[in-house]
């Protein structure tokens, strides 16, 4: 099995990326805090999971990469997708989880609204363990927070005050693709693994998709699992998103990541960039190069590397003077989008490391 493993930055010079609501025993009700993690060491801002993959879906579904978004269904307080990843890029990638609803409100609305467009029957409990990880993305050293004071007054009368926490930092995620599951739909009786009922193996038959017996799994083309991987990392290199960007405006593509292809799903860069003691990255290269030696079997691609002129020149200078050093093109440094670029590339280029 091959993963995917990265890492990457985001700059927040002065954001508040992802909120949790009013704060409990402020001067005012409507004081907004940012989501963070408090130690002895102090706050450390955060960005859920699942706010970065709110951003990366919508970045998918509205750029021109041919994304194939799955549509969104509604049953009083139960959201779901439509859960068929033989036809949505992000059911497939993403993952998800459907059970029939029993309830007889359920059942009544349903009867009443008729098939719905696009809805996929489901007949069983169906869920799938993502192939597309993300950690969560947590600032690389604690920060003080800032309350910016505000005012309503464009209207007669006393104005309305509100406040609203930001910071700066820089928060660090780590993420992973699993190759082989990309794309690759089981339906064993098993959490995670029972991707298909019977309706979609149905349609797996009729698609004509790979039927393994022995694994209990169908498998769409190499082609067609390349073009959403491919489209995934390129969305990636592109990514939009964050909270309270009409007035903090922070952009969220990352100024620096680091990929690879390996044979395990443990992420090998979490120690390749710290902070220094003032709290901005720092690249420790003594830690990379032991990266590099004792996962050296199990790395199967160079180290993409992209990194943004006028981020962090200094740290940027002693990356690219390690990479120049290393021998065999275990590195290749570049733009952030270069080095999805380069990943891409050589993706297409092993077709094996997908199996």
């Amino acid at each position: 099995m091959a993963f995917v493993t990265g890492m990457l930055l985001i700059d927040a010079p002065a954001s508040a990326l992802n909120n949790l609501g009013a704060i409990p025993g402020e001067r005012f009700d409507n004081s907004v805090g940012v989501k963070g993690i408090s130690t002895r060491e102090g706050f450390y801002p955060y960005v859920s999971a699942q706010a970065f993959k709110y951003w990366f879906r919508t970045t998918l579904e509205k750029g021109s990469l041919g994304w194939k978004a799955a549509p969104i269904f509604r049953e009083q307080k139960v959201a779901y997708t439509d859960a068929n990843p033989i036809l949505w890029w992000d059911d497939d990638l993403f993952g998800y989880m459907r059970a029939p609803s029993k309830r007889e409100s359920a059942r009544k609305q349903r009867e009443e609204e008729g098939p719905r467009e696009s809805e996929t029957q489901t007949v069983d409990t169906i869920t799938r363990t993502a192939p597309f990880r993300m950690g969560t993305l947590v600032s690389i050293a604690p920060v003080r927070v800032t309350s910016d004071f505000g005012v309503m007054a464009r209207h007669e009368g006393d104005p309305v005050p509100h406040e609203h926490q930001f910071y700066r930092t820089t928060l660090k995620g780590l993420m992973s693709l699993d190759l082989k599951s990309s794309g690759t739909f089981w339906y064993r009786k098993k959490t995670g693994f029972l991707n298909l009922d019977e309706t979609r193996r149905e349609m797996a038959e009729d698609k004509g998709l790979l039927h393994n017996e022995a694994e209990k799994s169908y498998r769409l083309s190499g082609e067609e699992r390349l073009e959403r991987i491919c489209a995934l990392f390129q969305g990636l290199a592109v990514l939009d998103g964050g909270a309270k960007q009409a007035i903090h405006y922070t952009d969220v593509s990352p100024p620096v990541v680091m990929t690879c292809v390996t044979k395990g799903g443990n992420n090998i860069f979490s120690y390749v960039i710290g902070a220094d003691s003032k709290g901005l990255p720092r690249f420790n290269q003594e830690a990379f190069e032991e990266v590099l030696e004792v996962y050296s079997d199990d790395i199967l691609s160079p180290v993409f590397i992209g990194w943004a002129q006028g981020y962090m020149d200094g740290e940027r200078e002693k990356l690219v003077a390690f990479a120049s050093s290393c021998a065999n093109g275990r590195m290749m440094l570049g733009h952030p989008r270069e080095s999805f670029g380069m990943l891409i590339d050589a993706l297409r280029e092993n077709p094996a490391w997908l199996e």
